[in-house]
C-alpha cells in the first residue's frame, strides 16, 4: 500500500460563466468536498435495531484561496457568480483519479483580514442529477 499526500495536485479547474474550464490551482489554498448519500429510516416496530435504505447521492464542497485577478484565474472565474445562473463543471484530479461534476456555485465570499490577507471562498453543490463518480 502506498499512502499518498495531497502534494503535486494534478488539476483543479472550474468553468467560467462561458463554459471554459480554467485551472485555478495557483490561487487555491484549500479545497474540501463531500459525496454523501441520503438515508431513509425504515425501522419497524418489530425490530430491535435500526434499519435503513440508501437514497440519492450528492456532492458539495468549498474551495478557498488568495485574490488573483489575472486573466482566466480565480477572480475572473468567480466574479460572475452573483450575476449568472449557469452550471459549471468542477474538475478535481489527483494521482490519476478524476472527479468531474456539474455544479452550481452559490457564493463568492471575499475577506480582507486585519492582518492584510485578501482571500476568497466559493461553495459549490451538485446541479446535474448525475451521480458523482471518480474516473
Amino acid at each position: 500500500m502506498a499512502i499518498e499526500s495531497g502534494l503535486g495536485w494534478t488539476a483543479f479547474s472550474v468553468d467560467d460563466s462561458g463554459g471554459n474550464a480554467r485551472d485555478i490551482r495557483a490561487s487555491t489554498f484549500n479545497l474540501d468536498w463531500t459525496m454523501p448519500r441520503g438515508v431513509q429510516d425504515i425501522t419497524a416496530l418489530s425490530e430491535s435495531a435500526m434499519a435503513r435504505l440508501l437514497l440519492l447521492a450528492d456532492f458539495s464542497g468549498t474551495c478557498a484561496g488568495g485574490f488573483d485577478d489575472g486573466s482566466n484565474l480565480a477572480h475572473d472565474v468567480f466574479k460572475t457568480v452573483s450575476s449568472t445562473s449557469v452550471e459549471r463543471t468542477v474538475t478535481i484530479t489527483i494521482s490519476g483519479q478524476t472527479l468531474a461534476t456539474e455544479c452550481i456555485l452559490t457564493d463568492y465570499a471575499m475577506t480582507r483580514a486585519q492582518s492584510g490577507e485578501f482571500t476568497w471562498s466559493v461553495p459549490f453543490q451538485l446541479a446535474s442529477g448525475l451521480v458523482p463518480t471518480w474516473a
